[in-house]
């Protein structure tokens, strides 16, 4: 049994009341009536992303046939909010060192990221509720226990929260194949935020521009991209050979 989903009209009613992390509702189309009017009017006023999708695709993903149109996946461990992140890494006395991801969708990506921003003294991850995996049993495992230390904000609007970071003194920097400046002649020191975008796109558009500036890493042979993960490794590392080296 997938331990990561919730279902049926109670069971999902009784988790939204309890207060239980709730990363996305699926609920069939056209279905709108009775409890389940109330789970969306529920999940509405949390913020919960909804999406309506076809019956049969429920009945893929129901583990004990009792869907009763509705399922809701949950997060395998809690989410924190930004500023706890923030104030966090400020109460450690070092510089602050965040990863933002952009609609990274792959459980064993974000695992690994996790865990890498955790080896190399990061502070937390940031990934936006829309397009991007949550944290999944698959997230969790993948991490190697990283899970446990890395404190991961999902945020409603990524575009916005950069530019909070910034006005919190954080300079945003992306990685993108377009970037002025290979990445270790980077100054990737002081209040920084990585951003590091889908394997397939690339950071969109709108949060390339919100970045104070890109680097990008030098590709050598055949393939045009690495890895969102691989990627997130070198600049987590080159970030702290310069603070370690500062």
């Amino acid at each position: 049994m997938d331990s990561n989903i919730i279902e049926g009209r109670n069971p999902v009613i009784e988790a939204l009341k309890s207060g239980r992390e709730i990363d996305k509702i699926l609920v069939t189309k056209g279905n709108k009536e009775g409890s389940i009017k109330k789970i969306i009017g529920m999940a509405k006023e949390k913020k919960i992303l909804i999406q309506y999708v076809e019956r049969n695709k429920l009945d893929q993903i129901s583990t004990a046939n009792s869907h009763q149109g509705v399922i809701a996946y949950v997060a395998a461990y809690k989410y924190y909010e930004v500023e706890e992140i923030l104030e966090s890494a400020k109460n450690s006395g070092e510089d602050v060192l965040l990863m933002i991801l952009d609609e990274i969708t792959d459980p064993h990506n974000l695992g690994s990221v996790i865990r890498t921003v955790n080896a190399a003294g990061g502070h937390g991850v940031i990934i936006p509720k829309r397009r991007s995996v949550g944290l999944t049993a698959t997230v969790a495992k993948t991490s190697a226990g990283a899970i446990e230390y890395v404190p991961v904000a999902k945020v409603t609007n990524l575009a916005r929260t950069i530019d909070y970071l910034k006005n919190q003194g954080v300079w945003v920097v992306g990685a993108d194949m377009d970037g002025e400046n290979v990445h270790y002649d980077s100054n990737l020191t002081g209040n920084v935020a990585i951003v590091i975008g889908s394997e397939g796109k690339g950071i969109s558009r709108l949060i390339k521009e919100k970045c104070d500036f890109l680097v990008r890493l030098p590709m050598k042979g055949q393939v045009s991209s690495l890895n969102a993960s691989v990627a997130a490794s070198i600049l987590m590392y080159e970030a702290l050979r310069q603070r370690e080296s500062k």
